[in-house]
């Protein structure tokens, strides 16, 4: 009977954290702006972007890529092709297919510059910078 008590317990409290955590990204989500990219076959359609320091999301859309895309984000001078330089919070949950859109988790960004690109769409580099 006490196993079955502790047991109960522990489910509970796993649960009240969990749904701690998720009230938790849903604040953080209302707070950040939303930046919106979308990707054609081997470009993004905004080549470069300005933003002042903050929270944000990243709304990537794949149209017409002819492949599924995604995102990555690193500071600028950092070695792009080294997955340890990506800001990992910036990748999209998951890859985006034609005709779609999926998001980021809430990346914050401090003032400097910083390059994005697409690895599976083979897009170039493009700078985003943050004042």
């Amino acid at each position: 009977m006490r196993t079955l008590l502790i047991a109960l317990a522990f489910v509970f409290s796993a649960g009240l954290s969990a749904q701690a955590q998720d009230s938790m990204k849903k604040s953080m989500n209302d707070k950040a702006q939303t930046v919106a990219l979308e990707q054609t076959k081997g470009q993004f359609t905004q080549q470069s972007v300005e933003l002042k320091a903050g929270d944000y999301v990243f709304a990537i859309t794949n149209n017409n890529a002819g492949v599924d895309v995604g995102f990555v984000l690193v500071p600028k001078g950092a070695d792009a092709s080294d997955p340890a330089n990506h800001i990992k919070s910036a990748y999209v949950t998951q890859v985006v297919a034609q005709g779609s859109t999926e998001k980021s988790n809430v990346v914050h960004l401090e003032a400097g510059e910083y390059v994005y690109f697409c690895p599976l769409n083979k897009t170039p580099q493009y700078t985003l910078t943050v004042k």
